[in-house]
């Protein structure tokens, strides 16, 4: 039979599909299996390391000569995965997570690698459950640890709730989680003074949309730009429009350059009707309207909002990012507090 020839048999078809997804899952499993492989053995590495160093065994033998000795006649054996810089890794991250229980192996090495470069064990801590949550690759997680979204959400919302998010796994579960002081677009390389469009920032976005939705947070989905809609045959379009699988809603978003004013307000809470009644189906909860505004009057928008949708939200967005030592400080000053109360 000809090798380009696809056999007679309707069922092949099938057997191709089940062999091809046994084979992705075999690889995944296998990925799986050897990173989990990995961590275990690094742990060990370092506890082997850190336990010879407590019987004194370190200064008795090699002194503080102990992991540049070790890495040399390692890479004899082994090759380069036993640098000096490794080695005080595996050390590192045994220090970290003495009790191997907490050792999650859903995780990899790299992911690891990152938590630990993370000082205050809170923090770090808020990384691992956030990871695991929202099963962020290593790029994820270094982009949200760049931005300090612990330390923007600490200083945004109740500050002790979100200290406890480093104890749990979700992030997003209520309309009102959407929410934050002001969302990062850094990303985006586009100067605080430039002159620039609400065109000019959604075409930004949408060509940066991987960084957009890693900073809008946890379970949205893409749908579309400049959603049409038809009301009377005059026609309106909302900027952006995701759908949140978390949530099971859709979330609209409207982009503007200066301040929010109380038409803006009105014309989210319009497209917001407009998707409760023609595009939710079974099963959707009511639709979240946010206005990304670069100004916002805290006055305006409390009057211009009252008695209108509680899922509508006014946030502000940044071109650049916080100034990272105020935001610990603040968020440090509230960890003493809470010991001081223990």
């Amino acid at each position: 039979m000809n090798q380009n020839t696809t056999p007679a048999n309707p069922n092949y078809g099938r057997l191709l599909d089940v062999i091809s997804n046994t084979f992705k899952q075999g690889q995944t499993k296998t990925v799986a299996a050897i990173n989990a492989g990995l961590v275990t053995t690094y742990w060990q590495i370092g506890q082997h390391i850190v336990e010879f160093e407590q019987q004194g065994e370190a200064t008795a033998e090699y002194g503080s000569q102990l992991l540049l000795t070790l890495s040399h006649d390692l890479k004899l054996k082994h090759g380069k995965g036993f640098s000096l810089s490794n080695l005080k890794r595996f050390r590192q991250f045994y220090l970290t997570f003495r009790n191997g229980a907490t050792v999650s192996h859903q995780l990899s090495w790299s992911h690891y690698v990152e938590l630990l470069k993370v000082e205050n064990d809170t923090e770090r801590q808020f990384y691992m459950q956030q990871t695991l949550a929202a099963n962020w690759s290593v790029r994820e997680l270094m982009r949200q640890k760049d931005t300090g979204l612990f330390l923007r959400l600490a200083a945004s919302k109740d500050k002790e709730q979100v200290l406890e998010l480093a104890n749990r796994n979700a992030l997003i579960s209520k309309p009102e989680d959407v929410q934050r002081d002001s969302y990062i677009f850094e990303f985006l390389n586009l100067p605080e003074r430039a002159v620039y469009s609400e065109k000019d920032l959604e075409t930004a976005l949408c060509n940066n949309l991987e960084n957009f939705l890693l900073e809008l947070g946890k379970g949205f989905t893409f749908v579309g730009r400049q959603y049409r809609i038809t009301i009377n045959n005059v026609h309106y379009y909302v900027d952006l429009v995701f759908y949140h699988r978390i949530l099971r809603c859709f979330v609209l978003i409207d982009l503007k350059i200066n301040d929010v004013k109380h038409q803006d307000i009105g014309q989210m809470n319009l497209y917001m009707g407009y998707f409760a009644k023609e595009e939710n189906v079974e099963g959707d909860n009511p639709p979240i309207g946010i206005i990304l505004s670069k100004d916002k009057d805290e006055l305006l928008v409390e009057y211009a909002t009252y008695g209108m949708d509680a899922n509508l939200f006014v946030q502000k967005y940044q071109l650049y990012l916080p100034n990272e030592q105020e935001l610990r400080q603040e968020i440090e000053a509230v960890l003493a507090e809470k010991k001081h109360e223990i």
